[in-house]
């Protein structure tokens, strides 16, 4: 949404995902999440293109980027809905245009928030990742999400 902050879009979208399958799953805990990376205020989103993807990439180098992995969880029960957002600041080394070049040919990270996944080729591309929980930079944040589960009456173990 115009205006809208980063860290803010990020629970929107994660409500609204989890919201989408409310009417298929009554009694029901829904998991919804997303992520949106935040570079000086300005969120970049899933570059969907080779070329966008390299002008992220390039745009990020030396920097230092937050990722905002929002999750939330619906009591489809009570329609209440809780959501979480964990910030991830990485710092990105400074990698030449061939390497990153390389790195999309063989990750095709075209729909990660930032061109960046870390789950696989893409930590080369970090030089330094902080977070309070490292699950989140992934896609979902696991220590927030038990959290919340617990909350909703969930047993864990």
């Amino acid at each position: 949404m115009p205006g809208e902050a980063c860290a803010a879009t990020a629970e929107r979208l994660a409500i609204v995902k989890a919201r989408a399958h409310a009417g298929r799953y009554r009694g029901a805990l829904i998991i919804g999440s997303d992520q949106v990376a935040d570079l000086d205020g300005e969120p970049l989103g899933k570059p969907g293109s080779f070329d966008n993807a390299l002008a992220q990439l390039q745009r990020m180098r030396r920097r230092t980027v937050v990722f905002h992995t929002a999750v939330a969880l619906l009591d489809t029960r009570d329609d209440r809905v809780e959501a979480v957002n964990v910030p991830t600041r990485v710092t990105f080394r400074d990698r030449t245009d061939a390497e990153l070049r390389r790195y999309l040919e063989l990750e095709q990270p075209y729909d990660c928030a930032g061109s960046a996944k870390a789950e696989a080729l893409g930590i080369v591309l970090a030089a330094r990742i902080e977070s309070d929980d490292p699950s989140a930079l992934i896609g979902l944040p696991l220590i927030a999400l038990t959290t919340l589960l617990q909350a909703a009456g969930f047993r864990l173990l």
